[in-house]
């Protein structure tokens, strides 16, 4: 783990507790949305990655109690909360590990989520790497983050890189369907959406060339 992923660790292993209370409408709106637009099939098998506690695991699920999710996170207490709050699903599992390396095989899943964390990677290349190399033929990533599009997205980013050491940047639309691209991904889908006078995301499915 590098010094920033274990920044990142730190910070979100003292959020753990607070998070889902302190982020409620955030998180509701962001992955409700995340979730209607990745329209995930009831037989696919799912990777999230940075699941935090699995709040999108708790909505898939209510939509379809037998799909088979794994999230993973850095963050031990994130994980923590995450196998508190759903415990009881056999086909449900949560792990400790880094999106640049993923401890799966290849090509083993249908659907890979990453939600409001992009921002966070301090290293896409190989994290978009590793995500296609454990994605199934014909199988797509989602991606839902923070757009540098958005005006105060860019203020906000500008502040971030200054006094948030586990930040590293969010990305304009073209920049991110730019790092998909160089790794071999095809852009199937994208939008630009805002959440509140705040949050300007964008979102973008992407399939294996």
């Amino acid at each position: 783990m590098n010094p920033t992923e274990s920044k990142i660790r730190d910070q979100y292993n003292q959020l753990a507790l607070i998070y889902d209370q302190r982020w409620r409408r955030y998180i509701s709106n962001t992955l409700t949305f995340l979730k209607n637009w990745a329209a995930i099939s009831p037989s696919a098998v799912v990777l999230d990655i940075a699941c935090g506690t699995g709040e999108f695991e708790r909505l898939l699920l209510q939509d379809n109690s037998t799909q088979v999710i794994t999230g993973v996170d850095l963050s031990e207490r994130m994980l923590m909360q995450a196998r508190r709050k759903l415990e009881g699903y056999p086909n449900l599992s949560f792990e400790l590990a880094r999106a640049s390396d993923l401890p799966f095989s290849d090509h083993c899943f249908d659907v890979i989520i990453t939600a409001n964390a992009f921002h966070y990677f301090p290293d896409p290349d190989t994290a978009l790497t590793e995500i296609r190399r454990v994605l199934k033929s014909g199988g797509k990533v989602v991606i839902l983050d923070w757009c540098r599009d958005f005006w105060l997205c860019q203020i906000c980013d500008w502040w971030l890189k200054r006094l948030d050491p586990a930040y590293r940047q969010c990305y304009t639309e073209a920049e991110c369907h730019s790092l998909l691209k160089t790794v071999g991904f095809n852009i199937c889908r994208a939008q630009r959406v805002r959440f509140d006078v705040i949050w300007g995301l964008m979102t973008v499915t992407a399939t294996r060339t």
